[in-house]
């Protein structure tokens, strides 16, 4: 099975990754289709997703961002197939502990704008921070580490997208964001941009293929 949000986003990263890279990533959909609708056991299907990336190591940048995908694609559409309490037993515990390396911060961030869409509120960068990651929470202090950098540097959301580039290309190499810094800022910056605004985060992206297919996941998965 696979969520309707999950298919918009998975293919509006490929077109993104695809305009600003020389390969053609849209030519996977259908294989990338193929693994968020199987059947399969999740294990299984991250198999099926890692051979696709291993068969095509162009789209390498993107591997554990759509891990993050088929995380989601299982949170909310294949456990519906599973008994009530599955996210809760000894099988997916398991699962979560051969897993604990896999995937970004961005599966954070798709599952707190589902709960925006749940709630029906407009996500902003505050509420994801204290009310979704409760940064300020001393029992939170893992998060409040990894989300140092954009918690710094909230100022940039009233700044131009070339701030920040900068302060994204100043982040140490082992920062868990670095990567994900840009586009999360840029998307809580305008969680709507037009296409005329997208031209301008493309022009001023550390990563343009990388960028844009992340900021097109968080546009399209609202």
């Amino acid at each position: 099975m696979i969520d309707p949000k999950i298919d918009i986003a998975y293919q509006a990263a490929l077109e993104a990754f695809s305009k600003y890279n020389s390969f053609d990533a849209v030519s996977l959909t259908g294989d990338f289709a193929d693994v968020f609708e199987s059947d399969e056991d999740f294990l299984t299907k991250v198999d099926l997703l890692d051979g696709v990336f291993d068969n095509n190591p162009q789209i390498e940048e993107l591997r554990e961002i759509f891990f993050d995908l088929l995380m989601i694609n299982f949170f909310s559409a294949d456990v519906k197939k599973l008994e009530e309490d599955y996210l809760d037993t000894p099988e997916w515990e398991d699962i979560e502990e051969q897993t604990l390396d896999r995937g970004t911060e961005l599966l954070n961030l798709l599952l707190y704008l589902n709960e925006c869409e749940d709630e029906e509120i407009e996500p902003e960068l505050e509420d994801y921070l204290r009310e979704f990651l409760l940064v300020d929470e001393d029992e939170f202090q893992d998060e409040y580490r990894i989300y140092e950098p954009i918690i710094a540097n909230q100022i940039l959301i009233e700044s131009p997208v070339n701030e920040i580039n900068k302060v994204a290309q100043s982040l140490p190499e082992d920062s868990e964001l670095k990567e994900l810094f840009y586009p999360v800022m840029c998307f809580f910056q305008n969680i709507d941009p037009s296409e005329e605004a997208k031209t301008v985060i493309a022009e001023n992206a550390v990563n343009p293929a990388f960028d844009m297919a992340v900021l097109d996941i968080l546009v399209n998965f609202q």
